[in-house]
């Protein structure tokens, strides 16, 4: 997929798809594919894997490859592929981001190192030679509150303009004035994505191409169908839609990401709802709480108890 293409192409709900693991926490690939089957059969507009929610900093490198490798195989080319290939340390960024290139991907998503609180200086400098060692588009990926640092917009405009691949950012960002500075200074035809879910449907309004929602991961089909309202002009459909799914996201991140949503996978017979340490399933209490609000969205599996 060319620059232009991907430009075009890149917009909706870019579901960022969870890992999962059997008892002994092995990859479950057969969950995994058929998540895929079911997110692109609910109008899922396009896939991301081992982001944020697939549990990155709990996988090996060998088997970040190994899920970018299967959901390439089961995306099969039905909608575009955007797998998260960022990481803390510098060359394992490159050589993931590299990987992505030869396994397909149409794009890969890079999340701002975390943990090491580089300067903006440092920042740039990892994300052009990010950018400059593939033939492929990058879609930043700034969340502050996991990161511990801020992608200033300066630092973004600039890598906008000196690398003609880094295509979009996805903004996890709940300053929005920053997030509208991004559109006035990237040009309002740089890709900006919603990482928070209260900012899907407000972050369309202002210019959007979508959003990576984890939210999508319980219901893909309303995540999408937000974005579709608004293309298609149906403004108080997409609001109402935004409206509607509060109170699940509200519940889906009263602990963090992704464990409320493989305890909701869970009750939904999905997948396993298993995390490796140090992640670990919610509270009791708050997956009766979860439960108690997914069941107003989706069926609920007889017989799953998950605490």
């Amino acid at each position: 997929m060319n620059i232009q293409e991907a430009k075009q192409r890149l917009r909706g709900s870019i579901a960022p798809i969870v890992t999962p693991f059997q008892k002994d926490h092995s990859i479950d690939f057969e969950a995994f594919r058929k998540l895929i089957h079911w997110h692109i059969a609910s109008g899922t507009h396009a896939i991301s894997v081992t982001g944020t929610t697939g549990e990155p900093s709990s996988l090996t490198v060998e088997e970040r490859v190994d899920v970018m490798k299967e959901a390439h195989k089961a995306i099969n080319g039905r909608v575009p592929f955007v797998p998260g290939t960022g990481s803390t340390n510098h060359q394992e960024t490159l050589y993931l981001t590299k990987k992505a290139e030869e396994i397909g991907a149409d794009a890969a998503l890079v999340i701002v190192p975390y943990y090491n609180k580089p300067s903006q200086h440092a920042l740039y400098k990892h994300f052009k030679a990010v950018a400059d060692s593939v033939d492929l588009p990058i879609i930043i990926y700034n969340i502050p509150g996991r990161t511990a640092t801020n992608l200033d917009v300066s630092t973004l405009a600039k890598l906008s303009q000196d690398c003609e691949n880094i295509i979009g950012v996805k903004e996890s960002n709940k300053d929005f004035e920053h997030i509208n500075r991004v559109l006035l200074h990237c040009g309002r035809d740089f890709l900006l994505y919603s990482g928070i879910e209260l900012l899907c449907y407000p972050m369309l309004a202002i210019g959007g191409a979508g959003h990576i929602s984890a939210t999508a991961n319980v219901v893909p089909d309303k995540v999408a169908e937000i974005y579709d309202a608004w293309v298609e002009g149906d403004v108080k459909r997409a609001q109402d839609l935004h409206y509607d799914l509060m109170p699940l996201n509200d519940v889906l991140f009263k602990d963090t990401n992704p464990a409320p949503l493989k305890a909701a996978l869970g009750m939904m017979g999905k997948i396993n709802p298993d995390l490796r340490l140090p992640m670990d399933l919610p509270t009791g209490t708050l997956q009766d709480e979860i439960r108690s609000v997914l069941a107003n969205y989706v069926e609920i599996a007889d017989g799953i108890g998950l605490k």
